[in-house]
C-alpha cells in the first residue's frame, strides 16, 4: 500500500503515512523507532537534509529564513529552490506544516491545554494557531482533539497540498 501512495504522491507523503501508522514496520531491538529522514522523504541532498534536521529541532521557536540559510550554509535563493524542487513548496510552508503535524500529534496524544501545543509548536497566540489550523487541516484544533472522527484526515492534507472540497471538484470539473 505505501508503494501505491508512494507512486501515486510521492515518497515525502508516504513517509507521512508511515509516520502515521502505529507500526510501520518491524525492527529489531536496537532499530530505530522512527525510518530515517532521508528514507522518509526519499531526499539524498545533504543541505536540504540539514535544513529539515534544524527545522525539526526548532518547532518551538521557528527559524526565520535568515537564521535558517545561516545554519545550513546556504543563501535564500538555493534553499527556496531546493525545497521547490524535491518537496515542492517554500520552506516557510514545509516548516508550517512540520509545526501542524506536531500540533496535530499533541492534540490527539496529549492533554495538553490546546493554547499550550501552539506555543509547544511555535505559534504565537490561540488565533494564529487556530486559524493556521484549520486552514491546513480542514478541522479547529478543539475539533482535533475531541477526535472529530467524521473529518478524517486525507493524504492529501498531509503532505500540505490544496484539498478541493467535494463541491469545489464539481466546478472544476465542469470547466
Amino acid at each position: 500500500m505505501l508503494a501505491l501512495v508512494a507512486e501515486r504522491e510521492g515518497p515525502g507523503v508516504a513517509g507521512l503515512v508511515t509516520d502515521e501508522m502505529l507500526h510501520h514496520r518491524m525492527r529489531d531491538a536496537h532499530g530505530g523507532q522512527r525510518i530515517q529522514l532521508r528514507e522518509r522523504l526519499g531526499i539524498a541532498h545533504p543541505k536540504l537534509l540539514a535544513a529539515i534536521t534544524t527545522m525539526d529541532g526548532e518547532v518551538e521557536h521557528p527559524l526565520s529564513t535568515v537564521a535558517l540559510v545561516a545554519r545550513v550554509e546556504l543563501s535564500a535563493r538555493q534553499i527556496e529552490r531546493l525545497f521547490r524542487c524535491y518537496l515542492g513548496m517554500t520552506p516557510s510552508d514545509y516548516y508550517r506544516a512540520l509545526r501542524l503535524n506536531r500540533a496535530r500529534h499533541l492534540l490527539r496524544l496529549t492533554s495538553i491545554p490546546i493554547l499550550s501545543v501552539g506555543l509547544t509548536c511555535g505559534f504565537v497566540s490561540a488565533s494564529h494557531f487556530s486559524k493556521s489550523y484549520a486552514r491546513q487541516l480542514r478541522r479547529t484544533p478543539s475539533e482535533e482533539r475531541l477526535g472529530a472522527a467524521a473529518l478524517p484526515v486525507t493524504v492529501a492534507e498531509m503532505s500540505g497540498r490544496p484539498v478541493r472540497t467535494t463541491a469545489g471538484a464539481r466546478k472544476a470539473s465542469r470547466g
